[in-house]
C-alpha cells in the first residue's frame, strides 16, 4: 500500500483507547506513543487506521505511515534503531515536516523522561542495549573511515564552499553558510589570538579549511593531523592550490602521535570521535605540547548531562561519537592542570547550519541518488533532520572551550578582541 492508499483508507480511524473492537496493533501504536510522551503526530497504519494521542489538541501537523505490521513489531523492539533503519529502507514514509516532527518527539520525550514516570520504558524503547564502539587507534581509524571516507564528491554538494564539516557562526542571521563559515574560522583564531610567525598544531582538521584559514590570513605556521585518507589528500591539493604547502603541514596520523611544542592547540569537531575514556590521555598530550604561554580551543558537540548520542545515528551514520557534557569535558583540563578560560555554546548555529547544509542536499538530492542509492539518500536526510531538530530542542549543544597552562598570565582581561 502506497502512501495515497494510506490517506484514502484514514477516514476509518480507529476507536478511542478501551473500545471493544480497539486491535492489537492499535494497542501496540498508542504503547509506542506513550512511551515517547504522546507527541502530537497522526501514526498510520498500513490498513488505513490512524491513532493519535488520547489527550492530542488540534490537528497533526506532522503523520508517520507505517507500511506492514513487521514494521509495528521492530518499532517495540527499539523505536529508535528501527525507526531509523524503516525510514531508510521505505518501511515508514513521514507527510508534513520532517524536522517539525523530530522537534515535536524529541520534545515530548524529554518531558517524559523529566516526570520519571515512563523513564524506563523511555529508555527501553530509546537506547535498547548497546555499547558505542571503542576509539582505540584501530578502532578510530575504522569509525573515520566509515563516516568521512565515502567521497569527497558527496560532501562537496552540500557543505559549500569551505568545505567545513562543523557549526558555522553566523553574525547576522542574514548569513550565507559560506559566510558563517569563514566567521567560524575567524571566531576560533580570535579566541587564540593568534600572531603572525607562531605556531599551531590542530587535531582533527576535517578538509583543511581552518588550517589554511589560520596560514592565510593570521600568518601562523600550521601542522594538522587526521586519519581521513580523503579529506588529507583533498586538504593538500587546497594547500597547494593556495601556495601555503609550505606553511601547513597535512598529516595522515592519529592524534595521539602529536609531538613537539606548539604556541596554540586547536580541535574543532574531534572530540566527539575522541571517547570519554581518552580524555585524560588528551589533556596530558596538550599540557605536553603548551608551552606556559600556549593557549588551547577545543569546540565540540555535547550534551547538557552525561548520555550517548542517539543510538541510530551512532549505529549506522557516526560510530564511536559520543558528545560529552561540560563535567565531562573536564576530565581534560583537570587532571593535566588546565585552566578554562571561556565557554560559549553555539548550540543554536548549528541549528542554523544543519537548515543550510540540508538545504543544500536536498537541492542535490538527485546527484546524491546518482552516486549512491535511495536508501542512502534516506539515511542522510534523516541524519541531517535529525540532527537539527536535535540543536533546536536542545538536545545537543555545542561547546566552544577556550584554555591554557594555569601558570599563564597572558589571558585577556575582557572579551573585547572577539569582536572588533
Amino acid at each position: 500500500m502506497n502512501a495515497a492508499q494510506i490517506e484514502r483508507g484514514s477516514a476509518g480511524a480507529v476507536p478511542p483507547p478501551g473500545a471493544a473492537e480497539e486491535t492489537l496493533e492499535t494497542r501496540l501504536l498508542r504503547r509506542i506513543l506513550r512511551g515517547v510522551g504522546n507527541p502530537n503526530i497522526e501514526l498510520v497504519m498500513w490498513n488505513g487506521a490512524v491513532v493519535r494521542p488520547g489527550d492530542a489538541h488540534g490537528e497533526a501537523l506532522n503523520r508517520v505511515l507505517i507500511k506492514d505490521r513487521a514494521t509495528l513489531f521492530g518499532l517495540l523492539r527499539d523505536t529508535q534503531v528501527h525507526f531509523g533503519d524503516a525510514y531508510s529502507e521505505g518501511r515508514i514514509e513521514i507527510e508534513g515536516d520532517f524536522v517539525q516532527l523530530l522537534e515535536t518527539v524529541y520534545r515530548s520525550a524529554t518531558r517524559e523522561l523529566r516526570k520519571g514516570v515512563l523513564a524506563r520504558v523511555v529508555e527501553r524503547l530509546h537506547s535498547g542495549p548497546r555499547r558505542t564502539r571503542q576509539n582505540t587507534l584501530a578502532g578510530s581509524r575504522e569509525n573515520i573511515h566509515h563516516h568521512y571516507d565515502i567521497g569527497n564528491d558527496f560532501y562537496a554538494l552540500w557543505l559549500g564552499s569551505t568545505m567545513a564539516y562543523t557549526c558555522a557562526y553566523y553574525p547576522t542571521p542574514e548569513a550565507t553558510l559560506d559566510q558563517a563559515q569563514i566567521a567560524k574560522f575567524d571566531h576560533v583564531c580570535r579566541k587564540l589570538r593568534l600572531r603572525a610567525g607562531e605556531s599551531v598544531v590542530e587535531a582533527g582538521c576535517g578538509w583543511g579549511g581552518l588550517a589554511l584559514h589560520m596560514a592565510q590570513h593570521y600568518g601562523v605556521k600550521v601542522r594538522a593531523f587526521n586519519i581521513s585518507r580523503e579529506q588529507i589528500k583533498y586538504a593538500r591539493g587546497r594547500a597547494r592550490a593556495l601556495g601555503l604547502d609550505g606553511r601547513v603541514e597535512f598529516v595522515e596520523d592519529d592524534y595521539r602521535s602529536i609531538g613537539g611544542q606548539y604556541d596554540a592547540f586547536v580541535s574543532v569537531g574531534m572530540l566527539e570521535h575522541v571517547g570519554v575514556e581518552n580524555y585524560p590521555t588528551l589533556g596530558r598530550l596538550i599540557r605536553r605540547v603548551l608551552p606556559a604561554h600556549g593557549r588551547g580551543l577545543i569546540h565540540s558537540i555535547g550534551r547538557n548531562v552525561p548520555g550517548e548520542l542517539q543510538a541510530w545515528i551512532e549505529r549506522r551514520i557516526f560510530p564511536g561519537a559520543q558528545p560529552p557534557s561540560i563535567g565531562q569535558f573536564m576530565q581534560i583540563f583537570e587532571p593535566a592542570d588546565l585552566s578554562v578560560l571561556d565557554v560559549e555554546n553555539l548550540r543554536l548555529h548549528y541549528a542554523q547550519t544543519l537548515r543550510h547544509w540540508l538545504e543544500l542536499y536536498e537541492r542535490n538530492v538527485e546527484r546524491v541518488r546518482a552516486l549512491y542509492d535511495e536508501k542512502f539518500v534516506r539515511m542522510w536526510r534523516l541524519y541531517l533532520a535529525g540532527s537539527t531538530a536535535g540543536f533546536t530542542t536542545g538536545t545537543l549543544q555545542l561547546f566552544q572551550v577556550v584554555f591554557a597552562p594555569s601558570a599563564n598570565n597572558d589571558v585577556p582581561m575582557t572579551r573585547a578582541h572577539l569582536y572588533p
